[in-house]
């Protein structure tokens, strides 16, 4: 039941969105817009302000830099014999590489492993943060128009992004030790708060555009299995070799299991890269992550 209890507000979330396009007609991309250019770069720049930086960083980074390149590999081979163009190839790897280790990963983390495994959690959505919104973003562009217009074009969008100068000045703030006077950090605080759940309602508000009739259930399971049970598997045999004990590496085993990320809905909705297919293969797997997950837990702990 506890289990349960960590998705009620997830799906909740979910439901505002849904409900907004439903019965009001809501517009997604100003929304998405919003969320992307003004909001994230405020929960990056706190994410890497109000964490400390040590070693821990290097592993726990050094093995999602690995899961992240093993993955984007598996979508290239994927690709490669299916013969996807790039719209499909990007949104395949943004349904597929990007894990949700934050709002959804994190809580659970902290209900199986307590408060010593939560230190850890944190760690992976810090890192986790700043490869979407570098990686992530880059095939975003890369798979929308911007990216079939001119081939430098998916780097130029990444760099247009302030959601890595967000990350970038919160690591020199907490390097250097400048600290923010109270009044400011509460208004950080504020917009950081927001960003989480908005993302999570745009979500909802695609999800709420998808027929059954339109889902491309060849492409949409193929991710699915990657998200939900290679992908632990990977994770396993990259934990074999790293100086970490045993619950931390079944942390890594734990959030590499994770659902696909909302984050990546938005970067699919902002740049045009199939983002009802990335937004449909976010809902199956964290309905399903209802059932793999215990699973999991039984094998871990």
């Amino acid at each position: 039941m506890e289990f349960i209890g960590v998705l009620i507000p997830i799906f909740s979330i979910f439901a505002i969105g849904y409900i907004g396009i439903k019965f009001l007609r809501v517009d997604i991309k100003p929304i998405s817009t919003v969320t992307l250019y003004l909001m994230s770069p405020f929960l990056a720049f706190r994410t890497f302000y109000q964490n400390d930086l040590n070693m821990d960083y290097v592993y726990l980074g050094a093995f999602l830099l690995m899961l992240c390149i093993i993955s984007l590999l598996f979508c290239y081979v994927a690709g490669y014999f299916r013969k996807w163009d790039q719209p499909v190839q990007s949104g395949f790897i943004l349904a597929s590489v990007f894990m949700n280790n934050g709002n959804y990963g994190a809580p659970l983390v902290l209900l199986v492993f307590g408060e010593e495994g939560f230190h850890y959690a944190i760690i992976l959505m810090v890192l986790q943060t700043l490869i979407m919104c570098t990686i992530g973003i880059y095939f975003a562009a890369k798979g929308g128009t911007s990216g079939r217009r001119v081939k430098i074009s998916p780097l130029k969008d990444v760099v247009k992004v302030p959601i890595v100068y967000g990350a970038i000045l919160g690591i020199m703030f907490n390097l250097i030790g400048f600290t923010i006077n109270e009044q400011m950090m509460t208004a950080i605080d504020m917009v950081s708060d927001a960003t989480i759940p908005t993302i999570m309602i745009v979500l909802g508000m695609q999800l709420a555009k998808i027929k059954l009739s339109d889902l491309e259930f060849g492409r949409v399971s193929l991710a699915v299995v990657f998200r939900l049970v290679l992908a632990p598997v990977i994770a396993f045999f990259l934990t074999l070799p790293l100086p970490l004990d045993e619950m931390v590496k079944d942390i890594l085993i734990l959030t590499a299991a994770m659902p696909t990320a909302a984050n990546t809905t938005m970067y699919a909705l902002q740049f045009g890269s199939r983002p009802g297919f990335v937004s449909s293969v976010t809902l199956i797997t964290t309905l399903l992550s209802i059932i793999t997950l215990p699973i999991l837990l039984m094998i871990l702990v």
